[in-house]
């Protein structure tokens, strides 16, 4: 071969191949056969697809980017996204943050881990093969993943930080300024896999700005209220593309009427946010709301639970509707396994009554847009749960309720190419 002068053309191109499959070791997931997806809008109190109206059955795996870190972990995202496929689900909340600590993306404000960011990649790479979209999250209100605060711990360590307290990760102008650099390095962000960056890729549904955001130190809400307004503002000047909600639990603010008739109890208009306020603001596309009733009350049972989430689930759609003039999302549901007298069957029928507001809500063309349940795993994730997770195939009710909201929902929304995916099980 080397007396033909073919020895250096072939070493050549071996070694391209090498340095290709080096850098884009998951090149093969870039597949033309992959559903096309368009990028999810709005209209009125509508999310559109194509010109259709988009009602969502989904769920939530925060643990995504975590696991896509590490090889032996790495599998799991695929098959809950194959599972979650078989079962018609169409959006999957996920964390886009991990601030400090282990496995990290932001290991210092601007500092990132770039094989971190790779896993994130793969996230979005393997969702759009599955034909799943994410919403993505991009900060804690909680200490978990880092979260706020260790924007804080940061601004202090920078000697920066104005206050220990972690709600000044609202109101601290370095911490404002981490937080965007944080968010322009995500948007703007080019896939090492698709080649698409973050902004562009229709995969993305939206993006959250915080999971759960409370600002106690300010029951007003002024705080809160004003770093949305900001956040939201920074992040359409950058992304005019996607969606964008703020990522509330949905509870009344200290001016609202509904405070004390649909609240769950007096502490909950006392957190710094408010369902309305928040939501209305003019960069916020879509309005979130979480629904935990046995972890709000202290002396409720089973029974006066479920007609709560009914109660909560109206009030908001009744907002959505009738002030906001914008989709409302149950972006988290869940009831815990460690109730005192809690039996699968209970967890059937919570699931069935959040599934069918929404179904009665979008059969009518309300703004219940969809719900997102908190969460689904594989199997062997005992690490990664805890008393709201479940691997739904274990269970052949809960199964079937999850796989027949996706396909009613699929034929309101006239989505064709849903019902073909589902032509088998619905």
């Amino acid at each position: 071969m080397a007396g033909n002068g073919l020895f250096y053309p072939i070493l050549g191109l071996a070694c391209c191949l090498a340095f290709i499959y080096i850098s884009f070791g998951d090149w093969k997931l870039v597949d033309t056969k992959a559903p096309k997806m368009g990028f999810v809008e709005r209209n009125g109190t509508q999310f559109m697809v194509n010109g259709r109206a988009f009602y969502i059955n989904g769920w939530n795996s925060y643990w995504f980017m975590d696991h896509a870190v590490e090889g032996y972990r790495k599998p799991r995202v695929r098959a809950m996204l194959r599972a979650a496929r078989k079962m018609g689900l169409t959006v999957c909340r996920t964390w886009a943050f991990s601030d400090g600590g282990y496995n990290a993306l932001q290991v210092f404000p601007g500092r990132f881990n770039e094989q971190v960011f790779k896993a994130l990649d793969h996230v979005i790479a393997e969702s759009r093969q599955h034909g799943i979209r994410l919403l993505l999250s991009l900060v804690n209100n909680l200490q978990a993943y880092g979260g706020k605060t260790q924007y804080v711990k940061w601004a202090w360590q920078d000697g920066v930080g104005l206050s220990s307290s972690n709600d000044s990760f609202f109101y601290d102008p370095s911490i404002r300024i981490y937080f965007k650099n944080y968010i322009k390095t995500v948007l703007t962000r080019r896939n090492s896999i698709t080649g698409i960056e973050y902004r562009n890729d229709p995969t993305i549904f939206g993006w959250e700005l915080i999971n759960e955001p409370r600002c106690m130190t300010d029951a007003s809400g002024d705080t809160l209220q004003e770093w949305i307004e900001e956040m939201s503002a920074y992040i359409k000047s950058i992304d005019k593309k996607h969606l964008l909600t703020v990522g509330l639990e949905g509870f009344y603010g200290p001016n609202s009427p509904k405070k004390s008739t649909v609240n769950p109890e007096e502490w909950a208009s006392r957190l710094g946010s408010d369902f309305i306020r928040n939501s209305e603001i003019p960069h916020i596309d879509f309005a979130s709301v979480h629904i935990y009733p046995d972890h709000w009350f202290h002396d409720q049972d089973f029974e006066e639970e479920l007609k709560f989430v009914s109660k909560w689930m109206l009030s908001h759609i009744e907002d959505g509707d009738k002030e906001l003039k914008k989709p409302v999302m149950f972006t988290e549901f869940g009831l815990s396994d460690l109730n005192k007298g809690f039996t699968p069957a209970q967890r059937d029928r919570f699931y069935k009554t959040v599934y069918d507001v929404i179904y009665k809500s979008a059969k009518r063309k309300r703004s219940g847009a969809g719900s997102l349940a908190w969460q689904f795993l594989v199997e062997g994730m005992e690490e990664s749960n805890d008393d709201f997770g479940i691997v739904p195939w274990e269970r052949s009710s809960i199964y079937r309720l999850i796989i027949e909201q996706s396909c009613r929902l699929a034929r309101i929304g006239g989505d064709i190419q849903q019902l073909k995916a589902l032509k088998n099980v619905c």
